[in-house]
Parts: C-alpha cells; sequence; structure tokens
C-alpha cells in the first residue's frame, strides 16, 4: 500500500458512529487520520487532493469479527489436504476480497494449519499483501469427540493439554486462542447442544491466554457450553445458538468487555440456500437447523436488548457463505433480530474497533485513522447496498486508497 494521501471528501454523507443519523459534511484526511469533521461543508481550499463525493455516503470500514481465512469457499473438506504453498494463496485471496468487499477489520476464528493466520497477517502488517486490520488465530482446540472437521484442529484432553495446547498456539504468535466447546449439526455427529470440554478445561484456556494479555474465542452452541464459557471468563462468544435466561445474565453482567458474533448468516444460508450444494432445506431441518435459528433469534434480541455488543461476522468460507459476501450478516440482523440499520452499521464498526482493541478504530471523527469507505448509496434507508461491492466506490485504509474513488468514477464511465 502506497503513502497516505492528504484528502478532502467535500459533499458527503458522513455516518460517524456517534449520531443516529447521517449528517453533511467534509472531511480532511491528513497523514492517516481524520484531521476534521466540519459539519455542513466549507472547509477551506487547501493543495490537498479533493475528492467530490457526490453527496455519497462516508463512513467507516467494517469489522468481520468471525472469519477464516483459510476457508476456500468450496469443499472444506478438502483444505486439510491443502498443501501449505496452496493455502498460503488461498489465504492472500480471501484477505484481498474482504478488504475489496469494504472489510478494514477482522477477527481471526480459527486457521486450518497452525501458522496460516499468523503469517497472513503478519504479511497484511507489512505490506505484502493487501487485507484488513487483522487478528490471527491458530489451530481451534476441542476434544477427540468434538472435533468438527478432521485434520485442521488440535485435540486435548484434559487440563494440562489444553495447557500445552494454548501455549503452543501463543508461541506461534496467535491473537485469539480458539476453543470448540459444541458441536456442528451439518456433521451428523457432533451435534449443536452437545457439550465437549470441562469446566476446568474452558477455565485453564482462559488463564493461559489472559496471562500474556491474549483473548480467547469459542465455538459454543449448547445451553451448557454457553453457560461455561460466560462463568469461567471467555472473551468473544460465537454463535450461542441455545443461550439461556442464566447465560444471558451472566455476560450482561460483562457486557463492556466481551463480544457475541453470532455467525447468523451461517445458520440462515445452510437452512434456505444450501441445497444447490447438496444439503437442502429438509435435510437442514432434520439435523435441527430451523430450531437452531429460532432459538438463536430469540436470545440474540434479547441480548441486544440488554446492550450486549452483538457483531456481524456469518461464518463465511463455505460453499454456501462464500467469502465477499460476508454484508449479508447486517441485513440479517435488521431483518431477523430487529437492529435497525443505524444499529447493524454501528455493530460493525464502532464495535469493531472495541473487538480489535483500538480506540482509533470504527469512527468518522477527529483522530481517528482514516480507514473509510465512500458508499454509492444510502445504507441507512438500504442496508443491503452494502452487499454490493461495486457501490463501495472509495475503500481507504490508514490514509491510503486500496479502492480508489475516482478511478473507480472513471471505469463506470468507460463500461
Amino acid at each position: 500500500m502506497s503513502n497516505p494521501q492528504n484528502i478532502i471528501f467535500r459533499n458527503v454523507q458522513v455516518i460517524d458512529g456517534n449520531e443516529d443519523e447521517a449528517f453533511a459534511a467534509d472531511v480532511l484526511v491528513r497523514d492517516g487520520e481524520i484531521a476534521a469533521v466540519e459539519r455542513g461543508g466549507g472547509l477551506p481550499e487547501t493543495d490537498d487532493r479533493c475528492i467530490d463525493g457526490q453527496g455519497r455516503t462516508l463512513m467507516s470500514g467494517l469489522c468481520d469479527a468471525h472469519t477464516h481465512l483459510s476457508w476456500n469457499s468450496g469443499d472444506l473438506d478438502s483444505i486439510a489436504g491443502l498443501e501449505v504453498e496452496e493455502h498460503v494463496l488461498v489465504c492472500a485471496e480471501s484477505a484481498r476480497i474482504l478488504l475489496d468487499s469494504g472489510y478494514t477489520m477482522a477477527i481471526g476464528a480459527a486457521a486450518a494449519k497452525m501458522r496460516l493466520d499468523v503469517a497472513t497477517r503478519d504479511a497484511i502488517n507489512a505490506g505484502m499483501i493487501p487485507g484488513p486490520r487483522y487478528l490471527a488465530a491458530v489451530r481451534e482446540i476441542c476434544s477427540p469427540a468434538g472435533m468438527l472437521v478432521p485434520g485442521i484442529s488440535t485435540q486435548v484432553s484434559g487440563v494440562e493439554e489444553m495447557r500445552m495446547a494454548v501455549r503452543d498456539g501463543l508461541r506461534l504468535g496467535a491473537d485469539i486462542i480458539k476453543i470448540i466447546q459444541s458441536g456442528e449439526s451439518i456433521t451428523q455427529r457432533a451435534w449443536a447442544k452437545d457439550d465437549y470440554l470441562t469446566d476446568d478445561e474452558v477455565a485453564v484456556a482462559v488463564e493461559e491466554a489472559h496471562r500474556l494479555g491474549r483473548r480467547v474465542a469459542t465455538h459454543a452452541r449448547s445451553t451448557e457450553s454457553c453457560l461455561k464459557a460466560a462463568r469461567n471468563g471467555v472473551d468473544i462468544f460465537y454463535h450461542m445458538s441455545y443461550a439461556d435466561e442464566a447465560c444471558i445474565d451472566l455476560i450482561a453482567e460483562r457486557k463492556d468487555e466481551i463480544f457475541v458474533a453470532p455467525g447468523l448468516h451461517w445458520l440462515y444460508a445452510s437452512l434456505y440456500e444450501a441445497g444447490d450444494f447438496g444439503f437442502p432445506q429438509e435435510a437442514a431441518e432434520a439435523v435441527g437447523y430451523k430450531l437452531e435459528l429460532d432459538a438463536g433469534i430469540e436470545g440474540l434480541k434479547e441480548m441486544h436488548k440488554r446492550g450486549i455488543r452483538v457483531l456481524p461476522g456469518g461464518d463465511y468460507g463455505f460453499a454456501w457463505t462464500p467469502h465477499g459476501t460476508n454484508a449479508r450478516d447486517l441485513e440479517h440482523f435488521v431483518t431477523l433480530l430487529g437492529f435497525t440499520p443505524m444499529e447493524a452499521i454501528k455493530s460493525a464498526t464502532v464495535h469493531g474497533g472495541a473487538i480489535m482493541q483500538d480506540d482509533k478504530l470504527g469512527k468518522v471523527e477527529r483522530g481517528y485513522t482514516a480507514d473509510l469507505l465512500l458508499v454509492d448509496g444510502d445504507p441507512l434507508s438500504d442496508i443491503a447496498v452494502l452487499q454490493d461491492s461495486s457501490r463501495i466506490v472509495g475503500i481507504m485504509k490508514g490514509g491510503c486508497f486500496h479502492k480508489d474513488p475516482d478511478v473507480s468514477d472513471l471505469l463506470a464511465q468507460t463500461n
């Protein structure tokens, strides 16, 4: 990526992450940061490059809180056998697609090989490949009975094996340790309502990660696994489909510390959109996905009502949830969970900055990092516009354009 530019965005509608509505403004970017947000416009003329937004929306880049860069948007069973050289290319392509889609932040939720996420993160940070700001995971940690996909997990039995697995992941540079507490019903052997790890195993994973300032994420669907995660200090909760009132009470007590990223689109797409891939709706209902989706929606509505931070991140990278369709989650938040469009956007921007642990990400505000999207449309009236990458005409990360709006406009005029 090139050096940051000094740029004035004029004639834009700003979604800043603070207000409940967009507002007209000029925005000045200097040295990779937002230097000014002038409501109503009227920033003085300077020698800086000027971009006429033509009334488009200027907003923060988005965050996907449940990312698998090493998933290949196809046959997941094949990824265990991919040679590392090909697998590195899969990760690089996934990272580029994510940034192309307007995602400037992402949380790794397990990699298929131990160092794939770490190497990809480091390559992004070094400017070798394009991609979002990324917090890397290693292979997910599971019990032998709770393994979801053969060949891509670290299996443990007992506290000391869990301790060693977490320490090994941290040694390799993981930002996030991911544990598997529940099954995944599509396997038809490890079920969503099962519970595979003990309290002590979960607790020691948290203890070891927290000792080095890292966090633990969990794949928890069953009621008991959600409770165990909540009472043992897990930081990031994936799925939470069957979380009961007792569990929601526990995480509500820690709502300023934890994040929930339910992976909603995986449930929805597995139920309604996987038929062409050999998993018809009747098969999905037979293994419980309709019941799980309905239960998850009710629990997530209650979490949102209580002020628990629920973030998008729909388990993308499977055949029927390919990379690049990540903004489907934002629409689900509106249509299924009752979020307003602004609440959905804040969940992917303001909360995104929080889960990234960076207080300069997620808002269009003076002093914040200039990770910005210029959107040809109004996501507050049509949240689905963020699913169309051609409508995201400008993508800026750290004050540098990954996608230059002037070039985008020129290409549109010539096509």
